[in-house]
């Protein structure tokens, strides 16, 4: 049985969901912070024969999020999708979303990247640590600086120093910075950070100076602080070759994370 879940339906959404607090991270965050129902947020879930929850469909405005172990009403889920006609965008691990796919109706474009968490650090102690340390509000426009030389970073800029700062002061965001002088000269940040759970984005150095571990002391960093908190981390990655830094702190893969957007001609 499938059926929209109400505000007191939360807490069993949220302790189903916080058993794989990487895999559900955005599900997580978006409950915690909105609820259960606003005018751009509704949650659904599917209940077994014990009335046990098996699977949730979150829809965040435009876009949706299904989440199960294993097999579930992929179809059910689907007619709901179908049903909305602002229906954007969706996103989820492929596991989750290709069951679901052939139901939908709509015409979607898809792109997928690789999806790992890491629950605990398995690397020694990078030399580099002793040159890393928090980034304060203060730093969200050197910060930005460095992510505007980078690249894979620069044509997706859009973050503003006002918002990034408020990001940093707010929790929502932390970042682990390596100074040279007045710049930043590596970085690792996290964003979308719940209870449970944050992504780490912005992994960055610049160029003259790479191969000094400067990224891995900072990623290392952040999971040190994240794991103080009871945190995992997750992150997206696009190629193998790319994950080698982040498999040797502990990062495993939990699969790949689909990405599906309305087809415009």
């Amino acid at each position: 049985m499938i059926r929209q879940l109400q505000k007191e339906d939360q807490e069993t959404c949220l302790t189903f969901v916080r058993q794989k607090p990487a895999e559900n991270l955005f599900i997580i965050g978006d409950i915690e912070a909105f609820g259960m129902e606003t005018d751009f947020q509704r949650v659904w879930g599917q209940f077994n024969e014990a009335n046990e929850l098996v699977a949730v469909l979150l829809n965040y405005h435009s876009s949706y999020l299904p989440y199960a172990e294993g097999a579930y009403d992929a179809e059910g889920f689907a007619t709901i999708i179908n049903a909305d006609p602002n229906f954007k965008a969706m996103s989820g691990l492929k596991d989750v979303t290709t069951q679901l796919d052939s139901f939908l109706k709509k015409p979607m474009k898809r792109k997928q990247t690789y999806y790992a968490k890491c629950s605990a650090i398995k690397t020694t102690v990078p030399p580099a640590i002793n040159e890393v340390q928090p980034a304060q509000p203060e730093d969200a426009k050197v910060l930005l600086d460095l992510l505007k030389q980078i690249p894979e970073f620069s044509q997706s800029m859009e973050t503003s120093v006002e918002k990034k700062q408020k990001d940093l002061r707010g929790g929502f965001s932390r970042s682990s910075i390596v100074r040279h002088g007045e710049i930043v000269v590596s970085a690792a940040s996290t964003t979308a950070e719940n209870s449970s759970s944050a992504m780490i984005v912005g992994v960055a150095t610049l160029q003259d100076f790479k191969r000094n571990g400067y990224a891995s002391a900072c990623v290392y960093d952040v999971c040190r602080q994240l794991f103080s908190e009871g945190k995992e981390a997750c992150l997206f990655y696009d190629n193998p070759s790319a994950g080698v830094i982040y498999k040797n702190i502990g990062f495993e893969d939990i699969g790949l994370w689909m990405m599906y957007n309305e087809k415009v001609d």
